[in-house]
């Protein structure tokens, strides 16, 4: 889930907050970007506020910067920016979209959205980008873009809603006469702060304005073309407000042609994956936890989850899981684990939760809840299921990352009324593991036609069973009841802290322990339709469950 917000996030007090950074002695920086993922990464990064760029929604967009993107448009990215983040957006509003009458309209429809500011710059509609053929663009009348900023200022209802004036006279050629006179008349219509901008790839320009503007507004600067200027120069000037206008999106547009040509050269993607943001990454960002924590509130259904152990390595694999741990071993073009996932919820069950151990990070599907295995090379399974101890709010069905089965075993299970319950394969003689290790069990009774399975408990699991004590082979699941869960979590607890345990103690010997403490474990005797993934023989024969 979402961590709780730091601070109120609505429309008023992020208008104060980029009112504050705007009016500071203390230069601030404000991070281009152009829809609700790059402008939760920038927030990320530690930005204090975020610069929603025309050139890139336009980009992002696939149109030119000219207008070419409705207003409309760009609001609905917007909408999506704000909703995405806790810190104030400026707007690049271009000219105000038009004359003062949609710059009206505009400003309500910012507020609306919980967008803090707007900048709009003193061209004619519809605008060309000024890095192209700036010098041959024509500016707007003075007295008529005054009046502009005037109309936005009336039409605000957000007293600390931010309207920023940009200057385009140096952009045009016509000198710093022009730009003064221009920034004075804004200055007079209500504008908050000045943005003066440069095509030159040094700062001349912005530092003359600035000496001679004498600190009338605050002046915010895009020094785009000045990169190689140090930040210090324009610190030291006074400019309020640095603004890295387009970077986000340049080097998306970078990274995205680099992965395309690779993966249509290769016609694989081996050399790509170790250098993309794992899916995991994609999911925390879209906030993927707290859509989970919200459907186990809100969603109707059955009460019971899930608990996976998905942390072993799986040696058995060799060079297969060498970079990932064995729940992840592709099947049928997925993991084993996503079929796992897929079983349980076609049997109604949607609160999963994964352990993670070896190679953790690349377990990255979507909707689960992670509890991760710190140590998962010198500890055993016990251990691992106590590291999901928060989970273990029965009924909870737990069960292993590399057992396959048919719904049908969830289901059976879900409807045991007993603190502890298991399924046994009665037809064990024909099992793959029956020439390796495997957890066998001793009932109290054998499986027959007639046997009910109220009748039948666990009596103990092991792989040392003679074969006159075997009753079958116990299939890795194991449902407990919310009585159960808390004579699970006390024992898991003790596990966690007994070195021994935690090295040693595996599934089997958990319910040896449960057993050993007086608790009744029901058997549910069924034939097949499981299959435990444990090498690549297994694998190979797991079509039927793809």
């Amino acid at each position: 889930m979402q961590p709780p917000l730091p601070h109120d996030t609505s429309a008023h007090a992020k208008a104060a907050q980029l009112r504050r950074l705007v009016q500071s002695p203390e230069l601030s920086f404000l991070m281009e970007a152009h829809n609700g993922l790059s402008a939760k990464i920038v927030e990320e990064a530690g930005f204090a506020g975020v610069w929603a760029s025309g050139l890139s929604i336009s980009a992002a967009l696939g149109v030119r910067d000219a207008n070419e993107a409705s207003w409309t448009q760009v609001l609905e990215a917007l909408e999506f920016m704000s909703d995405a983040t806790r810190i104030p957006i400026l707007v690049d509003g271009d000219t105000g979209y038009g004359n003062f009458n949609t710059m009206r309209r505009l400003v309500r429809k910012l507020e609306q959205r919980g967008i803090a500011g707007v900048c709009i710059e003193d061209k004619i509609f519809p605008k060309t980008n000024s890095f192209i053929r700036g010098t041959t663009q024509p500016l707007a009348d003075i007295d008529e873009f005054a009046g502009r900023i005037k109309a936005g200022k009336d039409a605000q209802t957000i007293d600390a809603f931010v309207i920023v004036a940009r200057v385009e006279a140096f952009i045009a050629g016509w000198g710093l006469a022009e730009a003064l006179k221009r920034a004075e008349a804004y200055r007079q219509a209500g504008a908050d702060a000045i943005l003066i901008h440069t095509a030159k790839s040094f700062p001349d320009e912005l530092l003359a304005f600035q000496r001679e503007w004498g600190g009338r507004l605050p002046v915010v600067i895009v020094p785009t073309k000045c990169y190689a200027t140090p930040t210090q120069v324009f610190r030291e000037a006074g400019f309020s407000v640095v603004i890295w206008a387009n970077h986000t999106m340049r080097s998306s547009i970078s990274a995205m042609q680099q992965t395309a040509r690779r993966i249509f050269r290769d016609q694989s993607l081996m050399a790509i994956e170790d250098r993309v943001a794992p899916l995991a990454e994609v999911f925390r960002l879209q906030g993927a936890e707290e859509l989970a924590e919200a459907e186990r509130r809100y969603l109707p259904g059955s009460p019971v989850r899930a608990v996976i152990l998905g942390a072993a390595r799986g040696p058995e694999f060799g060079e297969v899981t060498r970079d990932r741990p064995k729940c992840m071993v592709p099947l049928a073009g997925e993991p084993i684990l996503s079929h796992i996932v897929r079983t349980y919820r076609a049997a109604g069950i949607r609160d999963l939760a994964v352990v993670r151990g070896y190679r953790r990070e690349v377990i990255d599907l979507d909707g689960l809840e992670y509890f991760d295995n710190e140590e998962p090379e010198t500890t055993h399974e016990a251990y691992s299921l106590s590291r999901a101890i928060p989970a273990l709010e029965g009924p909870v069905l737990i069960s292993y990352g590399d057992v396959l089965f048919r719904k049908y075993v969830v289901q059976q299970l879900m409807d045991v009324d007993a603190d502890f319950a298991v399924m046994i394969d009665a037809n064990w003689r024909e099992s793959r593991n029956r020439d390796r290790y495997a957890d066998f069990a001793s009932c109290s009774l054998p499986f027959s036609r007639t046997t009910s399975f109220s009748e039948v408990e666990l009596a103990e699991v092991s792989n040392e069973l003679s074969p006159d004590r075997i009753h079958g082979e116990w299939m890795g699941f194991l449902k407990a009841s919310s009585r159960g869960c808390t004579v699970l979590r006390t024992l898991l607890a003790e596990v966690a802290e007994d070195p021994e345990k935690k090295a040693h103690l595996d599934m089997g010997g958990l319910m040896n322990a449960l057993i050993a403490r007086g608790e009744r474990i029901r058997v549910i005797y069924t034939t097949g339709n499981w299959l435990d993934v444990d090498s690549v023989d297994d694998l190979l024969a797991s079509g039927e469950f793809a």
